[in-house]
């Protein structure tokens, strides 16, 4: 999967001369947390509800409302964006853009094709990714268990499941409790829970979790 499929857009973007009384309407208006800031076309900054709202006062400054409105008039986009801003391209791997939102502690990243935006993928679009991954939207037996780090122990575990007649609705790996297993998350419907639980118990170092979920 790869940015382009799964990115917001069209995306949109700002002027840096914005005020950010405007630029905070705009985003509540229309639902976003981050926009990028965009000059004559090219990818100038990037700013987020949290910029705009730390440049707002406090509710217990002693300044009046009109004072307050005049010196927010003053304040525009430029002053509060960030402005070396990470970007992806619209073939970059999706687990890629997930590692350096995380690594660089961002909750979105501009899609750029040359020098125009084309979208902007963020971590709600991760999230929803996420939930199709589990199959959170899904009935089905949710299985978590421990497989030995082993050539060969996964594909014996689906090929038993899928035999007995069960269908895979998710599955997902993750790192086990130490570099000897590893943790599975998977949800199956076609078999019911007793009969799934000893199917797998014989085939797993450890059943961590079984259970009928989820919608």
């Amino acid at each position: 999967m790869l940015v382009g499929e799964r990115m917001t857009h069209p995306v949109i973007t700002i002027r840096p001369d914005m005020p950010i009384v405007d630029a905070l309407n705009l985003m509540k208006r229309e639902r976003i947390r981050r926009t990028p800031v965009v000059k004559d076309g090219k990818l100038v900054g990037i700013v987020s509800d949290k910029d705009l709202l730390n440049a707002s006062p406090s509710p217990a400054t002693s300044l009046s409302v009109w004072e307050m409105n005049y010196l927010l008039s003053k304040i525009t986009v430029k002053d509060v964006m960030t402005k070396n801003v990470l970007t992806v391209t619209e073939d970059t791997p999706i687990e890629q853009a997930a590692r350096i939102m995380a690594d660089n502690k961002i909750g979105g990243l501009p899609v750029v094709r040359g020098e125009q935006i084309v979208g902007i993928i963020t971590e709600t679009d991760l999230f929803k990714i996420f939930l199709e991954m589990m199959g959170a939207r899904e009935m089905g037996v949710r299985v978590t268990a421990l497989l030995h780090e082993e050539r060969g122990q996964l594909a014996r575990l689906t090929r038993a499941i899928s035999e007995a007649g069960g269908n895979f609705v998710a599955f997902g790996t993750f790192s086990g409790e130490n570099p000897s297993n590893r943790l599975v998350t998977f949800k199956v419907e076609g078999l019911d829970q007793d009969t799934l639980k000893a199917m797998v118990e014989p085939l797993v170092e450890k059943l961590v979790d079984i259970r009928f979920c989820c919608s």
